[in-house]
């Protein structure tokens, strides 16, 4: 696909959007509407006795709380996995021993670039919690069984979070 014409609208403090004309392979042209994000990462973190870290946090565009992983986005040039470590002791209070990079994905390929990458964070070492101001975060623990409950009786919603559990599932089954 060919880029024919491209109108910034926006440029903010975690997206960008802009609408561009393109020539598709066909040769037809097309409206696309495109936000741009740095991307981000999310820790699937463990604690020794089998539990995993949540975050509940309200999320303005939908009205009500989510229970997610720990996640955040990319600083400016940052590489994920110190983006991941950062963001999971931020959020959580918990720094990770180690971690492995699982998987990434795109979150709405759509209309947004915004890639997602998983890390399972393990030997995890109690810290404290370093909210931005804005942050309203509180942290629960709860087994990776329970966890999968609450995604079929549709307690947990996000995305991200899913796929993080559905790699629980498969690590702990290998």
């Amino acid at each position: 696909m060919h880029v024919l014409e491209q109108k910034h609208l926006y440029s903010g403090r975690i997206i960008g959007v802009h609408v561009d004309k393109i020539l598709l392979p066909g040769g037809q042209q097309a409206i696309r509407e495109v936000v741009t994000h740095p991307g981000g990462a999310v820790a699937l973190a463990m604690l020794t006795d089998g539990k995993v870290l949540f975050v509940r946090q309200p999320r303005y565009p939908l009205g009500h709380d989510l229970l997610e992983l720990p996640a955040g986005k990319l600083d400016a040039g940052e590489h994920p996995s110190k983006s991941v470590l950062r963001e999971l002791e931020e959020e959580t209070g918990y720094r990770a021993g180690k971690i492995r990079p699982l998987c990434s994905f795109y979150t709405s390929p759509g209309f947004c670039n915004e890639l997602l990458h998983l890390f399972l964070a393990e030997d995890l070492i109690p810290t404290r919690q370093n909210l931005e101001h804005d942050e309203q975060i509180s942290v629960e623990l709860y087994s990776l069984p329970e966890a999968m409950q609450m995604v079929r009786d549709g307690r947990i919603q996000d995305a991200k979070t899913i796929i993080g559990l559905f790699w629980g599932e498969i690590l702990l089954t290998a």
